[in-house]
């Protein structure tokens, strides 16, 4: 059984930083395109930043390139997402996807349940 749990979840000012983890049972890194999404308050859920199978990055939103970043540590089958000089437009539930055959924002194969990020002053 395939499970993925975000952590991380966290109120934090305009400006600071978050790390949020995201812990892959059931099957490995290797084998999965693994991603960052997020949904804020009343709108549908987007892609952040994903990891296709074989090879690059898939930076769904380009204007935050270098701000929000992805790391897979496969040695503990988790990936983080780095996010740097947050803004109040970044609060959001951010959900972790896996998918065997490859990225795709609106329908990867497995998710997690999402850990709430609030940025506000």
């Amino acid at each position: 059984q395939v499970q993925l749990v975000e952590s991380g979840e966290g109120l934090v000012q305009p400006g600071e930083s978050l790390r949020l983890s995201c812990v892959v049972s059931g099957i490995t890194l290797d084998y999965v395109a693994i991603g960052w999404f997020r949904q804020a308050p009343g709108k549908e859920r987007e892609g952040v930043v994903c990891i296709p199978r074989y090879e690059g990055v898939r930076h769904y939103l380009t204007s935050e390139i270098g701000r929000l970043t992805i790391s897979p540590d496969n040695a503990k089958n988790t990936v983080y997402l780095q996010m740097n000089s947050l803004k109040p437009e970044d609060t959001a539930v951010y959900y972790c996807g896996a998918d065997r055959y490859g990225c795709d924002q609106y329908d990867m194969e497995y998710w997690g349940k999402g850990t709430l990020v609030t940025v506000s002053s």
